[in-house]
């Protein structure tokens, strides 16, 4: 909830914060830098447009909904952007940045009143809507491989499946690469370095609780070892394969953790953390997509009241309802 330009975060009664929502937005832009700069790095001039279109398009979209001249605002639509483009394919043709972009901050934020009151991510809103309309863009063998440090490098030249679509080749790549981010993959999901680097800033200010996170990741892991056969031999290497591979960790980090999509409660984001992870792996072994993070939060940011009604406990001195 925002309220006179703060941000609020708990149920009512409401604890006011010397936060505002600007400075929370230009928190995590930062958080984020370090993925965008992999990102550059790995795929070259391709991702730069990626993410500067993205983030344009956001911006432009909410100043036009919301007849405001400061494109900026409180930063809000050049996070969502970013995180867009940073869970897209670096070949991926410009015109679906921009239906994207615009989807996620009109349908999946504005149309419910704007910050505080979206009850999606609305990065996913808008990547959910690029999956269904146009999977071939999404999907399939159109994965850039990585070329370090060749800024100039066409991200369209060479391409293949993203290793979880394709496990016999998943075997190929190390784990320290996939750690790193030198394997196929969006923009953003390569490096889990970069992603951990940012997600430790967001630990440090206080934006994030580790509940939701922790429960993500760990249940990702615990069912890898358990089910996620056919990557590696060792079934410990097979956990952490789930973990870095795809888009758990900046999943998890950084759009699960959104402070309106999720649970205000610890025990209710430690609910919410575990729920994206079962979801995420349920996909993933048995669902016809490789890859099951964006629905998986979306499903879970649609329970997210149901988890508070259940989580959130009772004011002091409050009459309990009558059946």
């Amino acid at each position: 909830m925002v309220i006179n330009g703060k941000l609020i975060v708990s149920s009512s009664p409401h604890i006011r914060s010397v936060e505002s929502v600007q400075s929370v937005m230009v928190d995590v832009l930062i958080a984020l830098f370090p993925a965008a700069l992999m990102a550059v790095l790995l795929f070259g001039y391709r991702a730069l447009l990626t993410m500067v279109i993205a983030i344009a398009v956001a911006m432009l979209a909410e100043a036009i909904w919301r007849r405001k001249s400061d494109i900026f605002s409180d930063g809000s639509a050049a996070v969502t952007g970013l995180l867009l483009a940073l869970a897209l394919p670096a070949a991926v043709p410009w015109w679906l940045v921009v239906v994207g972009s615009a989807s996620a901050i009109i349908i999946g934020k504005q149309v419910f009143g704007g910050i505080g009151y979206n009850i999606f991510n609305p990065a996913l809103v808008g990547r959910a809507i690029l999956v269904v309309s146009w999977g071939g863009h999404m999907a399939g063998d159109i994965w850039p491989s990585p070329q370090p440090f060749a800024f100039g490098y066409d991200a369209a030249v060479v391409t293949g499946a993203t290793v979880l679509a394709a496990p016999e080749k998943a075997v190929t790549f190390s784990l320290p690469e996939m750690f790193i981010g030198n394997i196929p993959g969006c923009l953003g999901e390569t490096s889990a370095l970069a992603l951990l680097i940012g997600g430790f800033w967001l630990v440090y200010k206080g934006h994030i609780d580790y509940r939701i996170p922790g429960g993500f990741i760990g249940t990702v892991f615990i069912l890898g070892v358990l089910f996620g056969g056919g990557f590696y031999a060792n079934i410990f290497m097979t956990g952490l394969f789930h973990v870095v591979a795809g888009g758990v960790m900046i999943g998890a980090i950084y759009m699960a953790t959104d402070f309106v999509t999720t649970p205000v409660t610890p025990a209710g984001r430690l609910i919410f953390g575990i729920g994206c992870g079962l979801i995420t792996m349920l996909i993933r072994l048995w669902g016809i997509l490789p890859e099951g993070v964006t629905f998986a939060i979306l499903l879970m940011n649609a329970v997210t009241p149901i988890i508070d009604n259940f989580t959130i406990p009772q004011r002091f001195g409050g009459v309990k309802k009558s059946a």
